[in-house]
């Protein structure tokens, strides 16, 4: 894994803050929030369409009892339910077709050693944030020739936003750690921090991630669900026949942020 600091014109491209980040870290930044963005689409479609069910249905008990003869009340009650219709049309033209495009995630699989990942990742994570944010990321390996078969590059990048997040919520002088091991026929990557959010939202910092989707990260998360900014981990992970994981940061322990992918992964039927 290589980077490049040189753009079209000589210069890097420039982070969120300011300052310049390299070709390679600017790519990661934009799948980072291209896999955001569908994330949140699919949410809002989720989310949206128990309501409107619901809305249709009363409407149809709202029907039964009015009285048929009154054509105000009928006009009132198709127009609820072709409102109805009309805001499901949106959901299928708007949101659904732009998150058709990336909603199955294409895969090059092949074996590759797995500790020069780590390694590189993190050496990638130091020189485009760590070091300017005087932030340690340190990587404890019990791995040693274990290979995957999967996609590399895929995989890179949801370490890449894993260890990037982490930097971004801790303050300066403390210590990200990233730690791998092989376990019953899977990777286990999980990288802990101590939040800071007044780290995680400083404009005067400098940042590789959206400032909304770092403040959304600090907001209370619904059971089971994921901070927006992970949703590229998700897929990533789930389409390698994995999982990725979260951990609450109440309770004063460090954050956890854990990816799980079989040795040998497939994607899933």
């Amino acid at each position: 894994m290589t980077t490049s600091s040189t753009g079209a014109a000589g210069a890097s491209p420039a982070s969120s803050s300011g300052f310049a980040v390299s070709e390679r870290t600017a790519h990661l930044r934009a799948e980072t929030a291209l896999f955001m963005r569908d994330h949140v689409l699919s949410l809002v479609s989720h989310d949206l369409r128990g309501p409107l069910n619901a809305i249709h249905s009363w409407a149809y008990v709202l029907e039964r009892k009015l009285d048929a003869n009154d054509p105000n009340a009928q006009r009132a009650v198709t127009g609820i339910r072709n409102g109805v219709d009309q805001q499901v049309k949106l959901l299928e033209s708007i949101v659904d077709a732009t998150r058709a495009e990336t909603k199955s995630l294409a895969l090059a699989y092949a074996p590759f050693p797995l500790h020069p990942l780590l390694d590189e990742t993190a050496e990638e994570v130091r020189s485009g944030l760590a070091r300017s944010r005087g932030v340690e990321v340190a990587v404890d390996s019990q791995l040693a020739t274990e290979q995957l078969n999967g996609d590399r590059e895929r995989l890179a990048a949801a370490l890449w936003v894993m260890l990037a997040f982490a930097v971004e919520a801790s303050a300066e002088g403390a210590a990200v750690k990233l730690t791998a091991h092989v376990e019953t026929g899977a990777w286990h990557a999980t990288v802990a921090y101590d939040s800071n959010e007044a780290a995680l939202n400083d404009p005067a910092l400098p940042h590789l991630l959206e400032a909304f989707a770092r403040k959304q990260a600090g907001e209370p998360r619904e059971a089971k669900r994921i901070a927006w900014v992970f949703a590229l981990c998700k897929r990533v992970a789930e389409a390698h026949g994995g999982s990725f994981e979260q951990s609450d940061t109440s309770g004063g322990e460090p954050v956890t942020l854990t990816l799980r992918v079989p040795l040998s992964a497939v994607a899933p039927k």
